[in-house]
């Protein structure tokens, strides 16, 4: 179980590169008013949903031995990937996306980030 787990981990960072790394991308275009929701943002958001809601069923089954869950702090996570992810997909088909929208995107991915370096530091 504990290579699936790494690979998932594995997976969950890749897709966190991706969605963080196409927003940093668009910075430049978004202070110009002419930033968009690029493929990136909304494949990296799934892949983080989809591999951290594996992560945690794992976890929440006991089947890695001394790994507890923290609920609290992974619900909170996933509403903020959920968010994301329902930004992105709203706002991809427009040709210019509200800049206030590419903002709350890295912003809240920013935030997802912090959220699970400092959680893994404390647990």
């Amino acid at each position: 179980m504990n290579i699936v787990v790494t690979i998932l981990i594995i997976l969950h960072l890749i897709g966190m590169a991706y969605l963080f790394g196409s927003f940093l991308v668009g910075i430049k275009d978004t202070v110009k008013g002419q930033g968009r929701i690029v493929r990136g943002m909304l494949d990296g958001a799934l892949l983080q949903l989809i591999t951290g809601i594996a992560l945690v069923g794992i976890y929440s089954a006991h089947l890695v031995p001394d790994e507890e869950v923290n609920n609290a702090g992974i619900g909170v996570k996933f509403i903020i990937a959920v968010a994301i992810y329902v930004l992105a997909l709203v706002f991809r088909k427009r040709t210019v996306a509200p800049s206030w929208v590419l903002w709350l995107i890295g912003g809240l991915t920013l935030v997802n980030i912090v959220l699970g370096v400092t959680s893994a530091m404390v647990g």
